[in-house]
C-alpha cells in the first residue's frame, strides 16, 4: 500500500446492510474504491424509536433493523442505534446521533488511530460529524448529495445544516449545482470541491439485447423504456406513467420496465400498480423489483430509452449506469440532471413539472438512432479512477494541514 497519510471513519446513517442491501449503495461504490487506496471503518448510525417494530407491522420496510456489525469485502461496517422519533422533532436527530456515537468514536480513534471523519449529507450526519469532530479534534468533511437543497427550506433544519457546512474541513459536492447552492448558503467557495460520482463500466456494460428481453418476457422488436430507483414519489414514475397513453398513440407496442423497491423514503408500489390498472396499462409496465446493481445491466441493455422525471436529485449515478450499457437518458431539470447529460446525443433534459415537454422528449427519443457506442463512450470517461484519485489527495492533504497545524500550536 502506497505511504498515504490519511485513514478514514466513513461516518453516513444511509448504508447497506443484510436488512437493506439497497440502501446507500452508491456510498459504498465510491467509498470502498476509497479503501483500496485508505484504510477505512465505516460507522452507520440507525435511527431508532421505542416500540419502532410495531410500526413496521402496518409500514413493513420502515426503518429495518440492521446488525451491530458487519463486514463486507474486508471493511468493518458498524451500525449504532440512535434515538430518532419518527416524523417528529428531526432538528434533534444530529445531536442525538452526536452523542450516541461519541463512545464508539472515541474508542475507534484509540484503536485505529482514524485522523478524518467523512460524513454523506450534510444533516443530520453531517451536522453529527461536526459536533464529534470538535469533541474529539479530528477533521471533518462533508459530501453533500442532494438533500441540502429541500432541507435548507425547513427552517428547524436549515441553521442546523448551514452550521454544518461552515464548520466542516473541507466540503465535497457530487455536483456543480450543489457547490453553487453551498456558496447561496454562506459557504467560502474555495471551501467546496465537486467531485461526482462514477461508473463502473465493467459492472455496467450491455449484454445481449435479445437474451436481455426473454428474461422479462419483452417482444424483441418492441420499444422499450426503463426507470431505476427507489419506489417513492421523488423519483417521478407516476409521471411517466401518466403520460404512457399519449406514448402509445405513436409506440402501440411500448413498453415500460420499472426497477426498484422500497426505500427509507418509503414504497410507492400499491400506489403505482394502482394507477396501471386505472388506465389499463397492465400489459405495458412491468415491476421487476428492487435488483442489486450486478444485475442491472439486463433491464437496461433490454431497453431503448432510460427515462427519470424525478424532483430532486444531487448526481444520480443511474444515468451513468444505463449510458455505459448505451442508454440514452431523458430526465428534468433539476439538481445535476443537466451535468451528467450534458450534451444532445446522449439524451434529453426537460423542465420538471413539464408533462408536455417530458412526452415529447421521449416520443422523439424513442424514433432517433442514438449512437450507443458514443454514449458508452461518454461513461468510460466518468470512470471511478479520477474521482477516487481526486478524493485520496483531498484526504492526505486535510491530514497533513492538521498535523501542520497541531504542530504550530505546540511550538507556540
Amino acid at each position: 500500500m502506497c505511504e498515504h497519510q490519511a485513514r478514514l471513519v466513513v461516518f453516513s446513517s444511509l448504508f447497506p446492510h443484510s436488512g437493506a442491501p439497497n440502501t446507500g449503495v452508491f456510498i459504498r461504490e465510491r467509498m470502498f474504491r476509497v479503501g483500496e487506496v485508505l484504510p477505512i471503518t465505516v460507522v452507520s448510525p440507525q435511527p431508532w424509536f421505542p416500540g419502532q417494530g410495531l410500526i413496521r407491522k402496518f409500514r413493513p420496510y420502515f426503518r429495518l433493523p440492521a446488525p451491530k456489525q458487519d463486514i463486507q469485502q474486508g471493511i468493518t461496517i458498524l451500525y449504532p442505534r440512535f434515538l430518532s422519533v419518527p416524523g417528529f422533532f428531526k432538528q434533534f436527530d444530529g445531536l442525538s446521533m452526536a452523542l450516541r456515537t461519541y463512545p464508539l468514536l472515541r474508542r475507534l480513534r484509540k484503536q485505529t488511530g482514524f485522523n478524518v471523519l467523512d460524513a454523506h449529507f450534510a444533516y443530520p450526519d453531517g451536522y453529527a460529524a461536526t459536533l464529534l469532530g470538535k469533541w474529539l479534534k479530528v477533521p471533518v468533511t462533508i459530501t453533500m448529495r442532494g438533500t441540502e437543497m429541500p432541507h435548507s427550506k425547513n427552517a428547524k433544519l436549515r441553521p442546523l445544516l448551514v452550521s454544518a457546512l461552515l464548520l466542516a474541513t473541507r466540503l465535497f459536492s457530487v455536483s456543480e449545482s450543489l457547490r453553487q447552492h453551498a456558496i447561496a448558503l454562506g459557504v467560502e467557495p474555495s471551501g467546496i470541491r465537486v467531485v461526482g460520482n462514477g461508473v463502473d463500466t465493467d459492472k455496467f456494460c450491455p449484454v445481449d439485447r435479445a437474451a436481455a428481453r426473454r428474461r422479462f418476457g419483452i417482444p424483441l422488436h418492441a420499444k422499450v423504456m426503463v426507470s431505476v430507483g427507489a419506489l417513492v414519489e421523488r423519483k417521478g414514475f407516476h409521471r411517466v406513467i401518466e403520460i404512457l397513453p399519449e406514448l402509445l398513440k405513436s409506440e402501440p407496442g411500448l413498453h415500460y420496465l420499472v426497477v426498484g423497491g422500497a426505500s427509507p423514503e418509503g414504497n410507492w408500489r400499491t400506489e403505482l400498480e394502482q394507477r396501471v390498472r386505472e388506465l389499463h396499462l397492465d400489459k405495458q409496465v412491468h415491476f421487476l423489483g428492487a435488483m442489486p446493481s450486478t444485475e442491472l445491466k439486463w433491464p437496461l441493455s433490454a431497453s431503448d430509452v432510460f427515462v427519470l422525471a424525478t424532483s430532486n436529485e444531487g448526481w444520480a449515478n443511474v444515468f451513468l449506469e444505463a449510458m455505459a450499457c448505451g442508454l440514452p437518458v431523458i430526465t428534468t431539470d433539476v439538481g445535476g440532471n443537466p451535468e451528467v447529460v450534458s450534451r444532445p446525443e446522449l439524451g434529453a433534459v426537460v423542465p420538471f413539472g413539464n408533462q408536455e415537454a417530458l412526452r415529447e422528449a421521449l416520443c422523439n427519443a424513442l424514433e432517433q438512432a442514438w449512437d450507443s457506442a458514443q454514449i458508452r463512450a461518454y461513461a468510460e470517461e466518468n470512470a471511478w479512477d479520477t474521482r477516487v484519485a481526486c478524493l485520496t489527495e483531498e484526504f492526505d492533504q486535510i491530514v497533513t494541514a492538521d498535523r501542520q497545524t497541531a504542530g504550530e500550536v505546540r511550538r507556540k
